[in-house]
């Protein structure tokens, strides 16, 4: 299942990596419906679908922004392409995040804008500052990089699902990676909230599994501006190495860091793992390795291509992109809730969420389809796609959680970019 460099199973350093976690599926409807004689499978006519996005514009993942929103463009011109008779809108917002709190606007907005689904947060802290406002009032909630433990649990009456894996996988990847690289002390600087914790709690305990010792965990909050008391004390307990849960405050914490501290025995994860380039003087971060969940970003040339093509063209993004983390994710956000609207014969927010397992395939009967236009075709003809979507075969199970997930590994080179990790 997994693709990348360096790949891990759950219990085993260094092999592919397959992780069944925990998911959920919750009228009237905004479509018109006929029914072909001697069946009661409904041919769509017309679906007017209207999804809201609040992905970060601001605020401390706003790096992830770009990519995520024009997975989501590139995803509805697609579906429009298709021309099945869904008729898609899409409404974008900002998230911000929990020092800026944009959601607390931008989420009224968007509910006050009808809509069946809003696709984010980024941030897991940030989306359960407002779950239960979309929840109650009974709009999905999708996000394609949510990856706290939190929400397998949450109780969000069908209405929460992610395309991102919990972090339960991502920190088992990384703890047995940092192990397997020689270190037997570690020490972390991470954020204070249930992404950071919860992330390094399960690096923690595949650190510690695998025989290796956290020696240091220093925390810091959103909005804070300066490191340096998180960075001396864990400096100061000498780790083999440091393992940085954090957002976009990395680019300020790493200047601490150089010189003190080996770049190769530093290690990134889905929440800083980012192209600095020219930011720091070259060769600053020459050997360090990140995690991030996803298929292989090389291996998704193909599509991170005709994304930065679509990017450019719409004028979207005119400059382009220069980062892709998550937008694989997004993109089938926005197919999967466009193909359970398309199974429901409907855009209410409850028919759609009692058809998004089923459209993943989670439960095992669909036929495999790659694209919006061939599941939707199968639809149409009366059959149960199986979407195997650009991140994965997603495959959600009864709480909204993917059953299948990847976690790659990247290395740093000296430009300070990162490529596949080839060992």
């Amino acid at each position: 299942m997994k693709r990348m460099t360096h790949t891990m199973r759950l219990a085993a350093v260094a092999s592919a990596t397959m992780l069944v976690l925990a998911a959920c599926g919750s009228e009237d409807s905004s479509s018109d419906t006929d029914t072909d004689a001697g069946d009661d499978t409904p041919t769509t006519s017309n679906i007017d679908l209207k999804i809201g996005t609040a992905l970060p514009q601001t605020g401390n993942l706003a790096f992830l922004g770009p990519p995520e929103e024009a997975g989501v463009g590139y995803a509805a011109s697609l579906i429009e392409e298709a021309d099945t008779g869904l008729n898609l809108e899409i409404v974008y917002g900002d998230s911000g995040d929990t020092d800026n709190k944009a959601y607390e606007s931008e989420i009224p907005r968007l509910l006050g804008e009808d809509v069946s689904a809003i696709i984010g947060a980024a941030s897991s802290g940030t989306s359960l500052q407002f779950i239960d406002q979309v929840v109650d009032a009974g709009v999905i909630q999708f996000s394609p990089a949510n990856t706290s433990d939190a929400f397998t649990s949450y109780e969000d009456d069908g209405l929460y699902w992610r395309t991102a894996p919990s972090d339960v996988l991502q920190g088992d990847v990384l703890g047995n990676l940092i192990a397997a690289d020689g270190a037997a002390t570690l020490g972390m600087i991470v954020l204070n909230d249930s992404y950071g914790t919860g992330l390094a709690k399960y690096v923690t305990e595949a650190f510690e599994g695998a025989g290796g010792e956290v020696v240091a965990m220093e925390t810091y909050n959103t909005g804070d501006t300066s490191f340096d008391s998180q960075v001396s004390a864990v400096l100061a307990a000498n780790p083999d190495a440091i393992a940085l849960i954090t957002f976009e405050e990395v680019a300020t914490i790493l200047p601490s860091l150089f010189g003190e501290f080996p770049a190769e025995n530093l290690y990134f994860v889905d929440g800083n793992l980012s192209n600095f380039g020219k930011q720091f003087p070259k060769g600053s971060l020459t050997g360090a390795k990140g995690t991030l969940p996803g298929l292989s970003i090389d291996s998704l040339k193909a599509f991170t291509d005709d994304l930065n093509a679509y990017a450019k063209e719409s004028g979207q993004f005119p400059k382009g992109l220069d980062e892709f983390s998550y937008a694989a994710e997004s993109f089938d956000a926005v197919n999967l809730i466009a193909l359970a609207a398309l199974a429901a014969g409907s855009s209410d927010p409850a028919d759609i969420a009692g058809k998004l397992q089923e459209v993943s395939g989670g439960t095992g009967d669909g036929e495999k389809c790659t694209t919006f236009a061939d599941c939707a075709e199968i639809i149409q003809n009366g059959g149960t796609a199986d979407y195997d979507g650009i991140s994965g075969p997603i495959t959600f199970d009864e709480v909204g959680d993917p059953q299948d997930a990847t976690i790659g590994i990247y290395q740093y080179g000296d430009d300070n970019t990162y490529g596949a990790y080839t060992g």
